[in-house]
C-alpha cells in the first residue's frame, strides 16, 4: 500500500525493496501500528494508516503522529479515509495519548478538508498563530534510499 501511495505522489524512490524493508522494522517497532481498511469484507485492503507514538514532555503523555494516509482511487469517496482516521483516533485513545498530529500538503485539497472535518487544525490557541510543519533534510533521502 506504501509503495502505491509513492505512485500516486508519481514519485520513483523509495524503491519497492527499500519500502518493504522499512515496513517490516516499522511492524517491529511498538511505536508504530499499521492500520489496513478496506470498503467490505470481501475486498483486499484499500487503504492504509501508518500511526508512530512519541513521549511528549508538554503532556506528559504519549502523543500519535499519524504519518501516512492512504486510499487507493477507487475507494475515495466510501468513507474508508474517514473510517481509518477514526480508527486511529481510537488506537491512539486506548494507548493514553493526549493529541495526535499529522502533515498534509496544502495543495491537497480533499485531504486537507477530511482532517478539518474531523477537527484537525493548523490554529494554535497558545500561540495565537498557525502551527507549521518545517523539514529540513539531513541528506539527500532519495539517494539514500538507492544504495
Amino acid at each position: 500500500m506504501l509503495a502505491a501511495f509513492r505512485d500516486w505522489w508519481g514519485y520513483a524512490s523509495p524503491a519497492d525493496d527499500s519500502i518493504r524493508a522499512s515496513v517490516e522494522r516499522l511492524i517491529a517497532d511498538p511505536a508504530t501500528d499499521f492500520l489496513l481498511g478496506a470498503v467490505d469484507d470481501r475486498s483486499p485492503a484499500e487503504g492504509v494508516v501508518q500511526l508512530r507514538y512519541r513521549h511528549s514532555v508538554w503532556t506528559g503523555s504519549d502523543d500519535a503522529w499519524l504519518e501516512d494516509l492512504f486510499v487507493r482511487e477507487s475507494a475515495r469517496g466510501t468513507g474508508l479515509g474517514r473510517a481509518l482516521t477514526e480508527f486511529a483516533f481510537s488506537c491512539s485513545r486506548r494507548r493514553g495519548c493526549a493529541r495526535i498530529q499529522l502533515d498534509v500538503n496544502a495543495g491537497n485539497a480533499p485531504a486537507k478538508a477530511l482532517y478539518e472535518s474531523l477537527g484537525f487544525s493548523a490554529w494554535s490557541e497558545s500561540l495565537g498563530a498557525d502551527t507549521l510543519f518545517m523539514t529540513r533534510n539531513l541528506q539527500d533521502v532519495r539517494a539514500a534510499a538507492h544504495s
